[in-house]
């Protein structure tokens, strides 16, 4: 008797290339879940694609071990394997700053399933995050900031959209994916103000100075034209190009600075977010309040803000260092 094949229906071209980058197989259950879930970080949470490719792979590598031990899946998974989870990375050697990453995005992936009533309780809700070591972050001092910014050569195109650049970062204290995103009629000349999409896609308005307008005019003007000629007939509208006319990227930003700094002749590093810090840091330093710094910096909380109180203290502290007491002090303890 011949056996009949079973045909199985064809699936949409879209939904097997999502399980192909999810890289997970099409008998798991939890496929279509986090699927689901990566459509509502992108078309209702407004991440980026870098945000929501991190989320899925801190998820995937959960999957990954619960594969590996042969646990079940992820709509299996119970909270003793939640735990045996965060003991595996503390054991592998992961910071405590990754491993509280990780734990993040899973909380919320399951928090999501259960808001969902795919699942009936999140198996890492009881589990504690690891307790971080307060840093503060790197800012540069006044001193230092104008040393850069006069080592930029603006007698050609690059040199004036890398001083542009450096303006808006250190002046608006933006973050480097705004600064990517922005377009031309993002600028408000006559109010001096940027209108930025910060995370989530939410709107705010941050003020321009007078040197980053000037900056900004003179790159418009000469800059881009000349940098867009390569790409003229295709060019982006974002309104920072790469060398070549084309959109400039985060990882291109990066390595602009780091130009930036060998030509300045400065061996530490500062990365975007290096001169954003420096822009509260500042801002706090020359008398103003925390809650305009915060509506500027685009924080949810005023406490991510209130970070940069403690940069002002501890540098009040070190200039106490130079106080005629506190130096006699030390030599007397000496």
């Amino acid at each position: 008797m011949a056996i009949k094949k079973s045909i199985r229906p064809k699936e949409k071209r879209s939904l097997n290339n999502q399980r192909e980058n999810l890289n997970i197989k099409a008998s798991d259950q939890s496929t279509e879940a986090l699927m689901k879930y990566q459509q509502y970080l992108t078309s209702e949470r407004n991440y980026s694609t870098y945000t929501v490719n991190s989320y899925i792979n801190d998820i995937n590598e959960f999957r990954d071990f619960l594969k590996e031990d042969d646990l079940g899946t992820l709509l299996s998974a119970s909270t003793i394997n939640a735990r045996n989870y965060m003991t595996r990375l503390f054991n592998k050697g992961y910071k405590k700053k990754s491993i509280a990453r990780k734990l993040s995005s899973l909380k919320t992936f399951y928090r999501y399933l259960v808001s969902e009533e795919i699942l009936k309780s999140n198996p890492f809700e009881m589990v504690e995050s690891p307790k971080l070591d307060k840093t503060l972050p790197n800012f540069l001092y006044k001193d230092e900031i104008e040393k850069i910014f006069n080592s930029i050569d603006t007698t050609d195109s690059i040199g004036k959209r890398n001083l542009a650049i450096l303006e808006i970062l250190y002046g608006s204290g933006l973050r480097v994916s705004e600064l990517c995103n922005l377009k031309e009629t993002n600028l408000d000349y006559a109010n001096m103000m940027i209108k930025v999409y910060g995370k989530g896609g939410k709107e705010r308005y941050v003020p321009m100075n007078k040197r980053t307008v000037e900056a900004l005019r003179s790159y418009l003007l000469i800059g881009r034209p000349e940098l867009i000629l390569r790409n003229e007939l295709d060019a982006p509208d974002n309104l920072f190009v790469n060398h070549h006319g084309g959109a400039l990227t985060t990882r291109g930003v990066r390595v602009i600075l780091d130009k930036i700094l060998l030509d300045a002749a400065e061996t530490h590093h500062i990365s975007p977010h290096t001169l954003r810090h420096t822009f509260a840091t500042h801002l706090l330093d020359g008398g103003a309040d925390l809650r305009s710094v915060q509506e500027m910096l685009g924080h949810s909380n005023l406490s991510t803000t209130q970070i940069y109180t403690h940069i002002s203290t501890e540098q009040l502290k070190r200039s106490m260092e130079n106080h005629p007491r506190q130096k006699q002090n030390k030599i007397g303890n000496n």
